[in-house]
């Protein structure tokens, strides 16, 4: 559904890292936040968030945009498009809502579609990346205006 990537740790942390696991394992001091029932329970729930028509239109403007970007050979597909939804109502879920709002949808956006994207080789020889390509894409697609759900 979605890729991150965390990087390196910085000098201080890898040698925090480093010296912690000498003498024992801290994924043995894991512990269960929620089981199986609790986990289904969460994603029912966040089935039911709501999604106004204006949103799945702006999700389905910036997968055409992806789609007809002149740097892209391969844009966001339905699948994708599918997982910018999902991804939204989990983060409205998270934030308190039953409801997504455009900005869900921003914020998820590069994450789920950073590792979806081909770049063309136009793109490639000019070292853009996914996640510039996708910054402009979220700055150029206009987003509902929030003021517009009300009516």
């Amino acid at each position: 559904l979605v890729q991150l990537t965390i990087g390196y740790p910085d000098y201080e942390s890898q040698m925090t890292l480093i010296r912690d696991r000498q003498l024992e394992n801290p994924m043995e001091q894991v512990q269960q936040a929620a089981d199986a029932a609790a986990l289904v329970s969460m994603q029912q729930e966040v089935r039911r968030v709501a999604m106004d028509d204006k949103i799945i239109d702006y999700i389905t403007r910036l997968a055409m945009a992806s789609r007809a970007h002149p740097l892209l050979r391969l844009g966001i597909s339905p699948r994708g498009a599918l997982a910018v939804c999902r991804a939204a109502k989990a983060n409205a879920y998270l934030a308190g809502r039953d409801y997504v709002i455009p900005d869900d949808v921003a914020e998820v956006f590069p994450f789920v579609c950073g590792h979806r994207l081909i770049l063309n080789a136009k793109a490639r020889l000019n070292e853009y990346t996914a996640e510039q390509l996708i910054e402009s894409m979220i700055g150029e697609v206009k987003k509902p205006d929030v003021q517009e759900f009300r009516k």
